[in-house]
């Protein structure tokens, strides 16, 4: 999702293009920002903190128009036009899988980036379960670094990878690239052109934020000064310029050592698709809502886990779910194999609805169902998905999953 100040306000010839969100996992160390650089010509990692260690930690973003040329080979500069697509870059490391799912949430596809020469490691199964969890069904495998390997190892990675798929993602195409010499990258291209679009939702809008932000740079005078932005993606409806809209849960206040939320009521001023200008937005790829909040109420991603609607149209915020959930056989992400024991009453999980995320204790646990208290409310809508996970050793471990009843 590009913000707005680096926006080309022109409207494209495109605009009506078909568009889909794909986002780019896998482990810390196998390459998948780089290839996100040679698919879209954008480094997404573009935080100070994120350049000098060299990993993503917030979601990223690089959006491209796919073309299809006359010799039939897919390409981002000529062509016939066939494809809007928003990457959506997820941090690999371990210590991040909060974010990982948050940008799960907003994806129609994903590319998993897993290296020839290191092999799937414990974070490449859990960014899987992670897509299970979020019921993303569309898959691209990147065997990437395919010129550091011989052949014999080439296809010894590709048969293991070919059995972690095994009834999970069968069909998923798994294509040997090197993201540094630029190989197979317009087959990854042909793979994306391939995925199938999801029909839009009719009904009420809803839009997902990802992220929130301040774009004004200092010295900006006073009538030059943006709003709010949020960034996301719209699941369902239709909204336009001039909308008013709630934003909920809304604006955290603290008072006397408590705090509580406020829920936003604001006007829509702008709103950008992917890096264009429009008018209205309807569901498909990454977006931007530029809005008449203050500038300091989005600031580093304040609002990220907020659903955005018309005034008056979602359902109220809660601070209890009843979650029908199933668990992992084993804990991902973590080295050696450990069995996910049974979630106990009153145990404390991380629960990942949309883009939010909540700390959840379980009051009532009855067959596959469980009663949760939450700490932090959400905005519940009946049947969306739920990642459910645990603290071990001080990180977060996906164990299962669930929806909302």
């Amino acid at each position: 999702m590009t913000r707005p100040d680096s926006i080309n306000n022109n409207r494209s010839k495109n605009e009506e293009l078909p568009t889909i969100n794909v986002g780019m996992v896998g482990h810390i160390d196998h390459g998948k920002t780089t290839l996100l650089y040679k698919l879209s010509g954008k480094w997404a990692s573009t935080h100070s903190e994120e350049l000098k260690r060299g990993i993503t930690i917030k979601l990223g973003y690089a959006d491209i128009i796919l073309y299809k040329d006359e010799n039939g080979r897919y390409n981002r500069e000529k062509g016939q036009a066939v494809r809007h697509v928003s990457f959506v870059d997820a941090p690999g490391h371990e210590m991040l899988m909060a974010t990982m799912l948050s940008g799960a949430a907003i994806i129609d596809a994903a590319i998993l980036v897993i290296a020839a020469n290191e092999g799937i490691k414990p974070q490449t199964i859990e960014h899987l379960a992670a897509l299970q969890a979020k019921k993303v069904k569309n898959l691209i495998v990147v065997q990437n670094k395919i010129d550091l390997v011989d052949i014999e190892q080439a296809r010894k990675n590709y048969n293991e990878i070919k059995e972690l798929l095994k009834g999970k993602y069968d069909n998923a195409p798994i294509i040997p690239v090197s993201a540094l010499q630029e190989i197979n990258i317009d087959k990854i291209y042909e793979a994306i052109a391939e995925i199938p679009l999801k029909e839009a939702k009719s009904g009420e809008a809803i839009f997902l934020v990802a992220r929130s932000f301040d774009i004004n740079r200092p010295g900006v005078k006073p009538e030059a000064l943006h709003g709010t932005v949020l960034g996301g993606t719209l699941r369902q409806g239709i909204l336009k310029v001039g909308d008013e809209i709630e934003i909920k849960p809304g604006m955290v206040i603290k008072e006397a050592n408590q705090q509580h939320y406020k829920v936003l009521k604001t006007k829509i001023l702008s709103l950008y698709k992917g890096t264009r200008k429009v008018d209205e937005l309807t569901p498909g790829g990454s977006m931007s809502i530029e809005t008449e909040l203050d500038m300091a109420i989005g600031k580093n991603d304040a609002l990220a886990g907020c659903v955005v609607s018309h005034v008056g149209k979602l359902p109220e915020t809660t601070m209890s779910l009843n979650v029908k959930y199933q668990l992992f056989p084993e804990v991902y992400g973590t080295i050696g194999r450990a069995k996910v024991e049974a979630i106990k009453p009153s145990e404390m999980l991380m629960l990942s609805i949309n883009t939010s995320m909540t700390i959840g204790v379980a009051k009532r646990i009855k067959n596959d169902i469980i009663e949760f208290s939450l700490k932090i409310p959400v905005v519940p809508f009946k049947g969306d998905n739920v990642g459910i996970a645990r603290n071990i050793n001080n990180h977060w471990r996906l164990i299962g999953y669930g929806e909302i009843l």
